[in-house]
C-alpha cells in the first residue's frame, strides 16, 4: 500500500527550511527514503535552490525529486501568498516513477520537442510502460505546453496530465524546474506514474452558465459568428438585458464560454463545459472572438466566474470523493484576490476530503484532463487526488 507524507515550512532561511521539511517528511515515513519528492519553492529561494535541492537529495534519498518555483506555495490547509515558503510531497509507491525532461530544440524542420521518446520506435512506449498519470511542470516562456499535451492526447489517450506552470517570474530565464540534481531554467520536467497508487483528477474550472446553450451555425478557427441562425453578439446582448445588475458586472468583468465537450449527451451541467475566455468582438459583423477554435455544430454557453461559483464548483465536483493524498494546482488569480480571504481552495480540500498529506502551488496555468482530453486551463484548481 503506498504512503504519503507532506510539509511546509514558512521559515526564510533555506537551510532551517530545508531542515524543517526533511525532519517532518522522514518522521511521517519513519524514515524510508521516499520514491517520489515534489518539491514547491517561492521566488525567494531561487538563488539558494541548488544547495537546498542538494540537501534535500541527501537528507531524503528520494528515487526521483521533482518540482518547481512558483509564486504562491501551498501545504495542508494554508496557501502562502507573498512571504517565503517552501513546500513538499513524499510518496511510496508499489508502481513505477520514470522521470521527464523535455526542451525546445530548433531544427531545420522547425522548433521540436527533444527528451521525449520519438514514436515508432519502441522506446516511446517502453518510457511510458503502461503508465496512466504524466505529472508535468513546465516554463511557460520556453516549453509549447499546449502543443505538446494536445500531441500527447493523440498518441497516447490514456495517459492523463495534471501539472500547472511555473509562476514565480514575469519572463524569460527566471523560473526555476527541479529534476533529480538538475536545476533548470526552461523547458518542462515530470515523472510518469505506472500501477499503483490511483490517481483521480479533479480540475474545477470555477464558472456558472447564464441564458441558455446554443449550436454554433457560422465559425472560423476561433471566431464565433452566428449562434443558433442569429449574430453571436445579438444572441449575448438578449442573454445580458435579462441578467441582474449584479450578474451583467460580472459579464463585464470576465465574459467566458464554454464548449461542450462531449455532444451525445442530452443535458449539459457542470463539468461538461471546456470553458475559454471570450477575447473580443466585432460590432461591424456581431461576431465573438474566443480562446479556442470552435467549430459549426458544436454546442457552446457563455459563462461568467466569481467567487460563488468557484467555491461550488469546487465542493460539488469533490463531494462524495476520496483520497488518501493530494497535489493541488491553483490559478495565480485564485486566493484571496478572488475569494477575498486566505487558503480557500487548500482549507475545502481539507475540509472534504482531509485531513491528508497535500502540497501544491499557484501556477500560470493548470494542466488535467476535461471530457477525456487534457488541456492547459485558467483560473483553475486541478487536483491530483492518490488513492492506495
Amino acid at each position: 500500500m503506498s504512503r504519503y507524507a507532506a510539509a511546509l515550512s514558512q521559515h526564510p532561511i533555506p537551510a532551517h527550511a530545508v531542515g524543517e521539511i526533511a525532519g517532518s517528511l522522514l518522521e511521517q515515513l519513519e524514515g524510508e527514503p521516499p520514491d517520489l519528492l515534489v518539491v514547491f519553492a517561492s521566488p525567494q529561494f531561487v538563488g539558494a535552490l541548488e544547495d537546498m535541492t542538494a540537501a534535500l537529495r541527501s537528507l531524503l534519498e528520494p528515487g526521483v525529486l521533482v518540482g518547481m518555483t512558483a509564486a504562491a506555495i501551498i501545504g495542508g490547509a494554508v496557501e502562502i501568498e507573498g512571504p517565503p515558503a517552501l513546500s513538499a510531497w513524499a510518496a511510496r509507491v508499489d508502481g513505477s516513477v520514470t522521470p521527464v525532461g523535455l526542451h525546445t530544440v530548433n531544427t531545420p524542420d522547425g522548433p521540436a520537442i527533444s527528451g521525449w521518446p520519438a514514436p515508432g520506435t519502441g522506446a516511446e512506449d517502453d518510457a511510458i510502460g503502461g503508465a496512466h498519470t504524466l505529472l508535468l511542470f513546465a516554463d511557460p516562456f520556453t516549453f509549447p505546453v499546449e502543443t505538446f499535451v494536445e500531441r500527447l492526447d493523440d498518441d497516447h489517450p490514456d495517459l492523463q496530465v495534471i501539472g500547472g506552470l511555473a509562476s514565480a517570474a514575469t519572463g524569460p530565464g527566471a523560473n526555476r524546474l527541479l529534476l533529480d540534481d538538475e536545476l533548470r531554467s526552461d523547458g518542462a520536467v515530470g515523472v510518469l506514474l505506472a500501477g499503483a497508487p490511483t490517481v483521480r483528477a479533479v480540475v474545477s474550472q470555477g464558472c456558472r452558465p447564464i441564458g441558455s446553450a446554443f449550436i454554433v451555425t457560422d465559425a472560423h478557427d476561433n471566431t464565433i459568428r452566428e449562434l443558433a441562425g442569429k449574430p453571436a453578439l445579438e444572441r449575448l446582448a438578449e442573454i445580458a438585458e435579462a441578467l441582474s445588475d449584479g450578474e451583467r458586472l460580472l459579464l463585464s468583468q470576465g465574459l467566458q464560454i464554454g464548449v461542450v465537450v462531449d455532444e451525445h449527451q442530452a443535458d449539459f451541467g457542470r463539468g461538461d463545459f471546456l470553458v475559454r475566455s471570450v477575447l473580443g468582438a466585432s460590432k461591424q459583423d456581431g461576431s465573438i472572438t474566443v480562446g479556442t477554435s470552435v467549430g459549426v455544430g458544436r454546442t457552446v454557453q457563455f459563462q461568467v466566474r466569481d467567487a460563488v461559483a468557484a467555491d461550488e464548483d469546487l465542493g460539488e465536483l469533490l463531494s462524495g470523493a476520496t483520497a488518501r493524498s493530494a497535489l493541488l494546482f491553483a490559478c495565480t488569480g485564485r486566493g484571496e484576490r478572488l475569494f477575498g480571504t486566505p487558503n480557500h481552495d487548500a482549507e475545502l480540500v481539507e475540509e472534504l476530503l482531509g485531513p491528508l498529506p497535500l502540497a501544491g502551488a499557484f501556477c500560470a496555468g493548470e494542466l488535467g484532463p476535461v471530457g477525456g482530453r487534457n488541456h492547459v486551463h485558467a483560473f483553475t484548481a486541478s487536483l491530483a487526488l492518490f488513492g492506495d
